[in-house]
């Protein structure tokens, strides 16, 4: 069955109307908008069945433009939350999803299970498995269209150390010189406080073990893009400048570039990558459309 086959087209007169429907796999929620068509909450680990939480979490929804989707380009994107939180269905997550489908991405975003209830490296082994899942169902009838994979903030953690430390693709089946690129946003190159909690070690202690992208620096990778606000959290910009510097000069890789906003937040980096006209959208939706990464940026947002 071809990808396009899991949506039903309907003429209503208002986009906000839901429908349901039930497919071979599960009952998922079908919406239409103008330029947008949603296929919610489909489960990736159905080999979970007996492990309830992951069955509530192990789900993922997928952005489809509306028209015109052959051989459209793929982005997986890992929603932020500090790993103890956030959600698939978040405003300003669901808001990126809309913004990127619109103009002719499919964006298949995702629900992982969190800490305290797991530790690591669970979410990673879960982001791993929606990979998988989105080349063997998603991209193959796509004609294997390119698959990009991003982030934002421990969403950008997660991406990070996907693209660093290969056995995580590799359990999950995925190779990963089939993937067309890596765009983590705000993202942590050292070990996640999150994980560092996990294993009792206090802020403001930082460290690098083998749960820190930056651990893994290696000379060959799929085109990584990290995009940066000026004005991210302490020191999480120098953080990034310095695992891009790191990878140039001591792995000497080169598939790497760094686009700073310089004015950007936390928070309003990604905001504003819901936004078309914004620098940080302009980015990464080139990079997804050319595969081309840009030359280091810092882009005065006035």
């Amino acid at each position: 069955m071809r990808f396009l086959m899991f949506f039903i087209s309907f003429r209503v007169m208002r986009p906000s109307v839901l429908f349901a429907t039930t497919l071979a796999v599960s009952t998922a929620c079908f919406a239409q908008e103008s330029e947008i068509q949603i296929n919610a909450n489909v489960p990736y680990r159905p080999e979970l069945a007996d492990d309830a939480y992951a069955q509530e979490f192990c789900k993922l929804d997928i952005y489809q433009p509306a028209k015109d989707v052959s051989n459209a380009p793929i982005l997986i994107w890992f929603h932020g939350g500090g790993l103890e939180g956030g959600s698939k269905t978040s405003g300003l997550t669901k808001k990126l999803a809309e913004s990127f489908a619109a103009q002719g991405v499919i964006v298949v975003v995702p629900d992982y299970r969190l800490s305290p209830n797991v530790t690591f490296p669970t979410y990673l082994e879960d982001a791993a498995r929606v990979v998988s899942y989105t080349q063997t169902y998603i991209a193959s009838s796509q004609n294997g269209a390119d698959v990009f994979v991003g982030g934002h903030s421990a969403g950008g953690y997660i991406v990070s150390l996907l693209a660093m430390d290969l056995h995580y693709l590799k359990d999950a089946g995925v190779d990963e010189t089939t993937l067309a690129g890596f765009i983590p946003v705000s993202g942590q190159v050292m070990t996640h406080f999150t994980v560092a909690k996990e294993k009792g070690i206090a802020r403001p202690a930082i460290i690098a073990d083998e749960a820190a992208p930056i651990y893994h620096i290696r000379k060959e990778t799929a085109p990584i893009l990290v995009i940066m606000g000026g004005d991210d959290w302490p020191a999480r910009l120098e953080e990034n400048r310095y695992y891009v510097a790191v990878m140039r000069k001591v792995a000497e890789n080169n598939s790497i570039a760094l686009v700073e906003v310089d004015d950007r937040t936390h928070s309003s980096i990604l905001k504003g990558l819901s936004s078309p006209d914004d620098p940080a959208a302009i980015a990464a939706l080139s990079f997804i459309r050319t595969k081309k990464l840009p030359p280091d940026e810092i882009i005065e947002n006035n």
